[in-house]
């Protein structure tokens, strides 16, 4: 596998333990003997497939860096669309409840956390592995406004009720050949595929979120870019009103919302 120029910097980075810009300031510094060993391992973690953020520990979303490790999901670009329409129906200053589930590292209940000081936020997942990380990235951002629940879904949420409900669950189909391809091959399986169609933990969610969202309140879901007529025909069925799909930068169908009536 050829190394990406983009990924040699920052793993250059992190093996100085500098920021990558750093490395444009000092071009011409020399890397100890020590380091340089300690590059070329973690090239070779790379060039054998091994995702960047897995080598470094860590991966930026939103304003801030995350750990992460192979208990969870790798943080994309995409999913920071399905935090901004969440805070778009979390006015500032309000004490509103959301809940955000199959939270893995944390990312978008942290994001929702730190930018919703007044909301109270409580993350979910199935994985005790992943709830630690994530608990452990709450902590060095200093969130206290979010607490965590180990179970499935909904399932933690006992008889709550939420203004808002977050979730970027699996959605890729289980025998879809990507699985086996790529970083997506280090990646949990659990947080990517469900079921033939991929849409059975978004079946699962839109049922039974349904009934622990406070009338007027909002579910939204991440999901394939050409998911979005499935995904609202889901919605539709369990209940939900006013349901449209937003598009990604890419002008891609990537987030479905819909309201409880």
């Amino acid at each position: 596998m050829r190394i990406d120029p983009a990924d040699s910097e920052l793993l250059l980075a992190h093996v100085l333990e500098r920021p990558r810009s750093w490395l444009f300031a000092h071009a011409d510094a020399t890397p100890s003997g020590d380091e340089r060993e300690r590059f070329e391992d973690v090239v070779a973690r790379r060039a054998r497939g091994e995702p960047v953020a897995y080598i470094t520990g860590l991966r930026g979303f939103w304003s801030f860096d995350l750990a992460v490790t192979p208990a969870t999901l790798i943080p994309r670009p995409e999913t920071e669309l399905l935090v901004e329409l969440a805070l778009a129906r979390l006015p500032d200053g309000t004490a509103l409840d959301v809940a955000d589930l199959g939270t893995g590292s944390g990312a978008v209940a942290l994001a929702i956390a730190s930018e919703r000081p007044e909301a109270r936020v409580i993350a979910t997942d199935a994985s005790a592995a992943a709830l630690e990380v994530a608990r452990s990235n709450a902590n060095r951002l200093r969130l206290t406004n979010v607490r965590f629940a180990l179970g499935d879904w909904c399932t933690p949420l006992a008889d709550a009720r939420f203004d808002v409900i977050v979730s970027n669950p699996p959605y890729i189909a289980e025998h879809d050949r990507h699985l086996v391809e790529g970083d997506l091959r280090y990646e949990p399986p659990s947080a990517l595929a469900s079921g033939a169609d991929g849409l059975d933990a978004i079946r699962t969610i839109a049922r039974d979120a349904f009934g622990r969202t406070r009338p007027g309140g909002w579910l939204l879901l991440e999901h394939g870019f050409d998911q979005g007529a499935a995904v609202r025909a889901v919605l539709q069925e369990a209940g939900w009103c006013d349901v449209e799909t937003a598009r990604d930068l890419e002008h891609r169908d990537r987030v479905t919302f819909g309201r409880r009536n």
